[in-house]
This record gives structure tokens, C-alpha cells and sequence, in this order.
């Protein structure tokens, strides 16, 4: 995963990415993003341990609220900055008790929250629904359809590239090779120019202005 964030990055237009902290693959993760300044990065928090089991009551917001606190310094711990931004594991974020904790953390630190401040979210290049893998979605024709369609102002566009290998515990997998190939695609770029969006990251957001990102 790491392998295919960073290539998208150093030749494609991926300018942000979201950490797990507790993750075996974790600290690697974080030593590789911390030799890359110009990468965003923010906090991927996770409510669920790697086999999915709650590590907090979801309805309680304090504890969710301490636990996500708890994450944040982990990610400084880890990448030795703090996060650019904050977002959830299968957005768990939606949840409303959650939702709530998520707002407080973000507001004590000064972090984006996805889907609760600038930018907008754009999720629809992925490339799985309905147990079928779709790679018209996440083709370069596809992402250009997208990217035409982005609204004025801030965007931030999801994204999953990576590398599938035996360690991946998802059942996105071939779709992750296929939005790399898309993301470092010099195309993309070309089309981005002629729709007149410069592609920058999270750390950038108060200090430009434009349409587009990843």
C-alpha cells in the first residue's frame, strides 16, 4: 500500500494520504512518509483493531473522542509532525456520537475534518460495488469524467492506489493497481490543465487557492 501511495505521489498527482497508527506496517509507513515533506499526510483514525473489533463503544463520545485524541499523538509520535488532516477508517466519522468526538479533536487541533469542512468530498473514483470490479470508474477516462464534474473551489478526490500483495486484507485489491496506473498517467495532468486545476495537498489549503486534489 505505502509503495503505491508514494509512487502516485512522486510521479503522479496524489498530494495527500491518510496514516493508520496501529497497523504492524504502521511505522514503516510512517519513517517512509516522513522523508517526504511535501506529501500531506493525515490522521486515518480507526475505532476497530485489525480484526475489526470495537476498541471503544461508538455511542460513547467522550471515549471516542479521548481515543481519536490518543491517535492524533500516536501519528506525531510516528511522523515526528502532526497530521495535515483528519478522516476515518470506513468512515466511521458518519456516525453521529462519532461524528461528534471527530469534530472535537479536529477543532482542538485545527484539522480538516472530511466531509465537515473545505474541501468537498468526491468519492466516486472507486472501482468495486455490488461484488464487481468496475474499471471504466477508475480508468483515466473515468477520473477526466470526474475531474470535469468537480464543483468551484476546494475538492478533494479519494483515492486507493496500491500494490496487492499477500499481506492486503481487503477484498479491494486488482482495483488498487488499476487507479495507480490511472493516477501517474501523464493524461491526467494534461486534463487537469485544460480544466484549469492545480492539484495540492491539505497543508496547502490555507495558503492557495484553486480547484482539484488528491
Amino acid at each position: 500500500m505505502t509503495r503505491g501511495i508514494l509512487e502516485a505521489y512522486e510521479h503522479g498527482v496524489v498530494t495527500s494520504a491518510s496514516l493508520l497508527v496501529d497497523r504492524a506496517a504502521s511505522a514503516a509507513a510512517a519513517e517512509a512518509v516522513a522523508a517526504m515533506p511535501g506529501l500531506s499526510v493525515g490522521l486515518h483514525a480507526d475505532l476497530a483493531d485489525a480484526d475489526g473489533r470495537p476498541l471503544v463503544d461508538l455511542a460513547d463520545t467522550p471515549a471516542c473522542r479521548a481515543e481519536v485524541e490518543r491517535q492524533v499523538e500516536r501519528f506525531s509520535q510516528l511522523v515526528g509532525r502532526p497530521p495535515t488532516h483528519l478522516d476515518s477508517h470506513r468512515n466511521v466519522h458518519r456516525l453521529p456520537s462519532v461524528r461528534q468526538a471527530f469534530r472535537q479533536v479536529a477543532g482542538e487541533h485545527g484539522l480538516p475534518l472530511r466531509e465537515d469542512a473545505l474541501p468537498a468530498y468526491v468519492s466516486t473514483f472507486y472501482g468495486q460495488w455490488d461484488g464487481c470490479t468496475h474499471p471504466e470508474q477508475v480508468s483515466v477516462e473515468g477520473l477526466a469524467r470526474i475531474l470535469a464534474g468537480l464543483p468551484a473551489g476546494w475538492s478533494e478526490v479519494g483515492c486507493h492506489p496500491g500494490y496487492v500483495d499477500g499481506d492486503l486484507r481487503s477484498s479491494y485489491r486488482l482495483e488498487r493497481e488499476l487507479e495507480l496506473a490511472t493516477l501517474v498517467n501523464p493524461r491526467i495532468r494534461e486534463v487537469a490543465a485544460t480544466l484549469d486545476i492545480t492539484f495540492v495537498g491539505f497543508a496547502e489549503l490555507l495558503t492557495g487557492s484553486g480547484r482539484g486534489g488528491s
